[in-house]
């Protein structure tokens, strides 16, 4: 097993993509801190299930938007496990808007809780990653950050932070035994990414895609193990993958 012993953190993981990163992490042998904010019927049935294959199971809910939230989160993984080796920020907010109509309140919100809550979540656990000279972030953002989306400017501004934040972070602790990436997933189906689109949308973007179809959220899981593995991802660092069904390509 790839993860067996260590130690994760998984913010936004009560559903999409978030969860199913816990279900494979928690097949691969790692103790899981499982984070959510408000759906914890979701998180209580993820932990269940997940229990079935040995490793420790905890929640932690926290708005990871506010910085004692998320000191209490993290003081929390390390008081159940001791150690942190990876963190996943997992969390973000789907909102849609025309740029000329976007309230400032909607904006705001937006950069709070999926760039500050990134910014957060990273800042609060590396410096125990730090003490150990030890350590994976993973950062979900969005292949939006990286081409932009029509009635998303908020969104993608968000994720594109994202992306910028881990490059500079990742420059700045390579050389301690830190890595830090992004994985930025295309269209994938989630409700996440269905929300607020309609069937004509949806059947011209699969039209587009040169693989012919939306992505499963299975499918985007394993780039996250990949990053988090050793020996698999240990030469990644600053760069962003995309599980994107070829919508991106760089």
């Amino acid at each position: 097993m790839k993860l067996s012993g260590k130690s994760v953190l998984i913010t936004g993981a009560a559903s999409g993509i978030g969860a199913e990163i816990v279900r494979l992490f928690a097949r691969e042998g790692a103790n899981i801190a499982i984070n959510y904010h408000s759906r914890k019927e979701q998180a209580d049935a993820l932990a269940m299930e997940c229990k079935q294959y040995g490793g420790e199971m905890v929640l932690i809910q926290a708005d990871v938007a506010e910085p004692q939230p998320v000191k209490h989160m993290v003081a929390a993984t390390l008081q159940a496990f001791g150690k942190i080796d990876v963190l996943v920020c997992s969390t973000g907010i789907n909102r849609q808007s025309p740029f000329a109509e976007m309230s400032v309140e909607d904006w705001d919100e937006m950069i709070k809780v999926s760039l500050r809550g990134v910014f957060l979540c990273n800042r609060y656990v590396l410096p125990h990653m730090l003490q150990r000279n030890s350590g994976r972030i993973i950062n979900v953002t969005s292949q939006l950050g990286q081409i932009g989306g029509v009635n998303c400017a908020h969104y993608c501004a968000a994720k594109a932070g994202i992306i910028g934040l881990t490059k500079a972070l990742a420059r700045e602790v390579g050389k301690t035994g830190i890595t830090v990436n992004c994985i930025a997933p295309g269209p994938i189906e989630t409700d996440f990414f269905f929300h607020g689109t309609t069937a004509d949308w949806r059947a011209e973007k699969l039209a587009s895609l040169p693989l012919g179809r939306f992505g499963l959220v299975e499918e985007v899981a394993p780039t996250a193990l990949l990053l988090a593995s050793d020996p698999d991802g240990n030469l990644f660092t600053g760069q962003t993958l995309g599980p994107n069904c070829g919508d991106v390509m760089l």
